[in-house]
């Protein structure tokens, strides 16, 4: 059962369907990654809206989904175009699932910041991707693109 709910999400994310994506989430969600920290789960729906609608370049692949009655797993590979530099991301991911009632309630997302950045960022993502003060200021833009997202879009206030 939760293995068809973690592959209807990534396969709505492929075709870029927020709004699937969405219906996936447990009203009490949480959602974790090292670029948006703590989202509840009207941010978590907000985020994939704004990063479906903000795809460039966008596509996307998963594998070994795997899920019993309380958790999940898999591992995933977007690549896109990063809006804000215009340069190409590959970023792998693993991704952690609690259900609650058939739907996530906590999602948790892991990859490695640093190369992220190195990819994102260029040359200040290579020298300073790896301190604490770039990790937070990543964090700190993500939170003001979904800040200022949510702000347009009334659904989520």
């Amino acid at each position: 059962m939760h293995t068809e709910l973690i592959t209807r999400f990534y396969t709505a994310f492929q075709k870029q369907d927020w709004q699937t994506m969405n219906a996936c989430y447990h009203p009490e969600a949480t959602f974790y990654d090292p670029a948006f920290r703590n989202l509840n789960s009207k941010e978590v729906r907000a985020m994939w809206h704004m990063l479906c609608l903000n795809a460039k370049d966008f596509s996307l692949s998963f594998t070994d989904v795997t899920a019993n009655e309380t958790t999940g797993r898999c591992r995933w590979e977007a690549t896109y175009t990063f809006s804000k530099t215009n340069r190409k991301v590959v970023n792998k991911i693993d991704a952690a699932f609690e259900f609650k009632d058939g739907l996530f309630l906590k999602h948790r997302d892991s990859f490695d910041l640093w190369r992220w950045s190195r990819q994102a960022l260029g040359l200040s993502g290579i020298l300073l991707g790896w301190s604490g003060f770039v990790q937070n200021k990543v964090n700190a833009n993500a939170r003001k693109s979904l800040a200022r997202f949510i702000a347009e879009h009334p659904q989520y206030n």
